[in-house]
């Protein structure tokens, strides 16, 4: 009887499900706890209090670049990057996009606007003023937001020397 071929061969067998260690005791993965944990402050602060105009524009892009970040620091840190199609084998340059473009511009949008309405809201802040006062709220966030800009700034220009240095991988 004729050889019967070989099945062809299936996908690789994927390794357990573990935490990739050596990226949460990096630079960039304690940055990005840091981001996670500032960001979640700056939305937070933004959508626990009544907003409205511009102050949607902040709500979304912080939630939107906390997302984001969220999805970056989950793959990073279980080593699964290379499972993000066509992303996977630029890693580090797609960390430094979301950092320099989205992170640093989207948290500095939304914290200047927080800013501005907190400078619009700065008469509230005196004493004997009867009425609800957002001023502490807004400055509170673009408080928040700028921290998060410096945060993403700092991990986006560490991501920008390994790829100068041409360090492919995240760690």
């Amino acid at each position: 009887p004729p050889a019967v071929p070989p099945p062809p061969p299936g996908p690789p067998p994927r390794g357990s499900l573990g935490l990739h260690r050596a990226f949460l005791r990096s630079p960039l993965g304690l940055l990005r706890l840091g981001q996670l944990a500032v960001g979640a402050a700056f939305w937070l602060t933004v959508a626990a209090h009544r907003y409205e105009g511009a102050a949607h524009f902040a709500l979304f892009a912080a939630v939107l670049v906390w997302l984001l970040t969220l999805g970056l620091f989950g793959l990073s840190a279980l080593g699964r990057w290379e499972l993000v199609p066509w992303l996977g084998s630029r890693w580090l340059l797609a960390n430094l996009v979301h950092d320099l473009v989205l992170g640093v511009g989207l948290c500095t949008a939304a914290a200047g606007i927080m800013g501005h309405k907190a400078g619009q809201k700065s008469y509230c802040n005196l004493p004997g003023y009867s009425q609800r006062c957002l001023y502490g709220a807004y400055l509170g966030a673009a408080v928040c937001g700028a921290v998060a800009a410096c945060l993403y700034l700092f991990s986006g220009l560490y991501c920008l020397a390994r790829r100068c240095r041409d360090q492919r991988d995240i760690v």
